[in-house]
């Protein structure tokens, strides 16, 4: 079986949490490196909390990178409310055995991604890209190396979870969203219009607590935090599981339909910052190279969530 080279861009977070550990579960998987950025909370708690949950999951082989603390322009924003003080929900978080890899996590997007064939290392960017920003700028040849770029970002018809129109990783970093979409890197994105429709329903919850592995109960521990919060803040009772999203299409493409598109990002009004501008008519956009997701499978998504943690 060929696996899948893949490095994962995130800022954990629950949702995070989940798909990191479906990703460590997953053996079509070639799983290079985790790259943390400030997102959710500051980066080094995020760092930290990527190396927690790695060696949870017993994959110490994994190197873990610190990357950016802070957006390109923009002051830091956290997330906190939606995700706990530390990150993990109700986890209460410990120093590590096993320290970040030594080097910036842009470095290491770049050199292992030139290390290898073109278009064989995916990337999957979880929270802010402002990571891979600075790798592009750093090494514009980057964007024609990459394979696809996975992107949990974004919003359309759902409307924003930050703002009126905005979602959080691409509202944290505009910039960088836009110059990600600019670069010529083949985009694929994940916004609410897919990740609202996979949801951590009582059931799917219960499945996971019912495995009884280490991973199966940190999985469920975060939807259960998720699960609270959103049906305090939101009002909803299953809330939605984002960040697997783009894992499980690496894994089972089947799972997503996806549209041809061109995505601008807003940067400049801060009324709408962070808005995706999702434009499907090719008589309008002219070129369409980005895609974006419409249609989510989430017993699909949940089953790869299952078998992984089991």
């Amino acid at each position: 079986m060929t696996r899948q080279a893949l490095i994962i861009d995130c800022d954990p977070g629950v949702d995070d949490a989940v798909a990191l550990m479906l990703a460590f579960g997953s053996e079509a998987l070639e799983l290079l490196a985790i790259t943390a950025v400030g997102g959710n909370v500051p980066v080094v708690k995020t760092a930290r909390n990527a190396r927690i949950l790695r060696q949870i999951a017993g994959r110490e082989d994994v190197p873990v990178f610190m990357g950016a603390d802070r957006p390109l322009r923009r002051e830091p924003a956290g997330a906190g409310e939606f995700h706990g003080a530390e990150g993990l929900g109700d986890m209460t978080p410990f120093e590590p055995d096993a320290p970040c890899a030594d080097g910036h996590a842009a470095d290491a997007i770049i050199d292992l991604v030139m290390a290898r064939p073109a278009k064989t290392v995916a990337l999957a960017v979880l929270g802010p890209p402002t990571n891979l920003a600075l790798a592009l700028r750093k090494e514009p040849a980057l964007a024609a190396r990459l394979g696809p770029v996975a992107v949990m970002g974004g919003a359309r018809s759902e409307g924003g979870n930050i703002t009126a129109s905005a979602e959080f990783n691409i509202w944290a970093d505009p910039e960088a969203a836009a110059e990600m979409l600019a670069s010529g890197c083949d985009a694929v994105l994940f916004g609410l219009d897919a990740t609202h429709q996979v949801r951590a329903t009582e059931a799917r919850i219960a499945t996971l607590e019912a495995i009884g592995t280490a991973m199966a109960d940190a999985a469920a521990s975060m939807m259960r935090f998720s699960q609270r919060v959103e049906r305090k803040i939101v009002g909803w009772d299953a809330p939605p599981v984002h960040d697997p999203c783009p894992v499980a299409w690496l894994l089972k493409p089947a799972l997503f339909d996806l549209k041809p598109c061109r995505i601008a990002v807003e940067t400049q009004s801060e009324l709408t910052r962070g808005h995706t501008a999702v434009e499907f008519r090719e008589g309008v956009a002219g070129a369409l190279p980005h895609r974006w997701a419409v249609r989510a499978d989430a017993d699909g998504v949940f089953a790869l969530i299952a078998e992984a943690v089991g």
